[in-house]
């Protein structure tokens, strides 16, 4: 299934691979056959909505959580896409303050036996999930922008366990952003230790308010999300949240 996508948007040549071509105006969202919904892109409109709600408040996630460790995929090429979505070697990433709060809770009880998260991906400015959506015009895979998602909002989260000693990530299965059955979480056909382990997280994820989504073992949301606004504001302007 992976390389089904891949193939859609790359031209295979000797020795080379070129990536196709891609055009971004003003007006992409009706050329796409979508709406664009009410979007915040401007950081003094984010300020005044933490204003009014103390809650809506994007957290850099180390600074509540100093042990979390991160392996940012999207500001690598290590990535379904192949390519960079993010400012290249982007080292940070926020979530909203409730959302952030549960996951510093999931932190705490994981590290009574030795575990620990790793963090894939947080927010996503809404122009990126624009873009992954002219690359793969597949609402399967990634978020239809007439909706937005969860990680424009800043309470979804893609993530694993760890071992904490080793730094070894449990095994899943499969690894981050795999789009086939096997990554769904009906999916039962894993050794028993995977099973576990999926287990492990989904319960611990949930008991603290975050909801699975069950195409990708890796992906949950708070489950009162829609509050909040879908923003396009980048990492630099957000930096001034440190």
């Amino acid at each position: 299934m992976i390389n089904k996508i891949r193939n859609r948007f790359y031209i295979k040549r000797p020795a080379l691979i070129i990536f196709s071509t891609l055009i971004f105006v003003s007006t992409a969202a009706q050329d796409s056959g979508y709406s664009r919904p009410a979007v915040t892109a401007k950081y003094r409109v984010y300020k005044k909505q933490v204003k009014k709600d103390s809650t809506k408040k994007l957290v850099e996630l180390k600074t509540l959580i100093p042990d979390i460790v991160y392996d940012l995929r999207y500001a690598t090429t290590n990535n379904f896409m192949q390519r960079l979505m993010y400012p290249e070697n982007t080292s940070i990433t926020f979530m909203r303050l409730p959302a952030a709060i549960a996951l510093q809770k999931i932190q705490e009880e994981l590290s009574q036996n030795g575990l620990g998260l790793k963090i894939f991906d947080v927010y996503r400015p809404y122009s990126v999930t624009v873009k992954f959506w002219e690359l793969v015009h597949d609402k399967r895979y990634v978020a239809n922008p007439a909706k937005g998602s969860g990680h424009n909002r800043g309470i979804a989260v893609d993530l694993t366990i760890i071992n904490l000693k080793t730094g070894k990530e449990l095994d899943m299965g499969t690894g981050f952003d795999n789009f086939s059955d096997t990554a769904h979480h009906t999916f039962t056909r894993l050794p028993e230790e995977v099973l576990q382990n999926r287990e492990l997280l989904k319960s611990t994820m949930e008991k603290y308010g975050f909801k699975a989504f069950e195409t990708e073992w890796w992906h949950y949301y708070l489950v009162d999300g829609g509050r909040f606004e879908i923003l396009d504001i980048d990492f630099k302007k957000l930096k001034k949240e440190l």
